[in-house]
């Protein structure tokens, strides 16, 4: 479905790809990316495997799709299978004959689980490539640097199994962010495995969108030579200074929610206080004026679908003041526009805005050409 005006999204709360800026952000990072001879492939997990979201990645012409959900590149190789797929995280027992058949790359941390997928290709009839992933010091997956040689030997006397090369994750979830030393030191862990077992590492994937902005002050070894990247397409966003990079949008995304009531009420809730259905309790001070007021339009979208801190009003006059489950309200009284009942407010995102909303049943998505 594609829609040109806001009056095409009369069924729910929407939210839609801009197709233009889409195409730009892609473009921009692919220019940079082939500048400096990186390969790179696009991270689709944000997405939660949306169908119509996806082809408009593969409609970008990129030939390889990064994502977290087997499920989801089950769709993307059935909407194209000459793209190549890359499962970004250490395989689940139970999920590895799904990830042999589907997935042409995966990221592995474990012995036991590469001994499963190398059980699995052969009886597939495959070979199942893998990237080392190494602990760099954000503390999720990877292999720790001192173990990595041995690790390394083990799982390439392995049938099935082709090692396409070595990676990181950092700021995913300790905030650790990258910098020089660090991918230097990743570029020597593949210098070390080369010299010693003579053998090529294609990929030293050491880039995510969080790294974007070495590169563009030509800070990352040559030797990092393949990026995953989601956030940056989509939002732009350097996450060094929290800015927009320079040539690229950041609200490739937005999501539109429709008001379904305008009153002028109290600013004070009127009763005995307890906690609302997300746990949070009402809270005042001395300086609240207790016969004030405000007015509030309710939106139709709450926390099932969203989490109100994340979500950016385009109008700066409006704010939100709290969500139920499935209704958000927020206070219209200092804006100069004059909205009415049936109207839309408009909200950028940033990553996890989108994360929840992509994920809701009850948000309808869209694509603006």
């Amino acid at each position: 479905k594609s829609g040109n005006t806001q009056n095409n999204y009369l069924i729910m709360a929407n939210i839609t790809l801009d197709r233009k800026k889409h195409q730009q952000n892609y473009q921009f990072l692919d220019n940079l990316f082939k500048s400096r001879n990186i390969e790179w492939g696009v991270v689709s997990k944000m997405l939660c495997g949306n169908e119509i979201y996806l082809k408009e990645i593969i409609a970008l012409g990129t030939m390889e799709i990064h994502d977290s959900r087997i499920s989801n590149i089950q769709k993307i190789k059935r909407l194209n299978p000459g793209i190549q797929t890359v499962y970004i995280k250490p395989p689940a027992k139970r999920s590895i004959s799904r990830i042999v058949r589907y997935a042409d790359v995966s990221f592995n941390t474990e012995i036991r689980t590469i001994e499963w997928l190398s059980e699995e290709a052969i009886k597939q009839g495959k070979i199942h490539k893998i990237i080392i992933m190494v602990e760099m010091g954000d503390l999720r997956e990877g292999v720790l640097g001192e173990e990595l040689l041995d690790f390394y030997q083990r799982a390439m006397s392995l049938n099935g199994i082709s090692i396409s090369g070595i990676g990181t994750n950092l700021n995913c979830l300790s905030g650790v962010m990258p910098n020089q030393d660090k991918l230097i030191q990743l570029s020597l862990y593949k210098l070390l495995i080369e010299t010693k077992f003579q053998k090529t590492i294609p990929w030293v994937s050491g880039g995510t969108s969080v790294a974007i902005p070495l590169l563009l002050k030509n800070a990352s070894p040559m030797a990092v030579n393949h990026f995953r990247v989601g956030e940056a397409l989509y939002f732009g966003k350097d996450l060094f200074t929290g800015k927009t990079m320079k040539g690229m949008h950041n609200d490739v995304f937005k999501l539109y929610a429709e008001i379904i009531e305008i009153t002028e009420k109290p600013d004070l809730p009127i009763g005995e206080l307890g906690k609302n259905v997300a746990g949070n309790s009402f809270s005042m001070d001395d300086q609240d004026d207790l016969s004030g007021s405000s007015t509030r339009a309710i939106l139709d979208i709450g926390l099932l679908d969203m989490q109100p801190q994340y979500l950016i009003l385009e109008d700066t006059k409006l704010k939100i003041i709290d969500a139920s489950s499935d209704m958000t309200v927020v206070d219209i009284s200092h804006t100069k526009k004059k909205y009415k009942v049936g109207d839309l407010i408009s909200f950028k995102l940033d990553y996890m805005g989108a994360l929840s909303i992509l994920n809701s049943n009850y948000v309808d998505k869209k694509v603006e050409d």
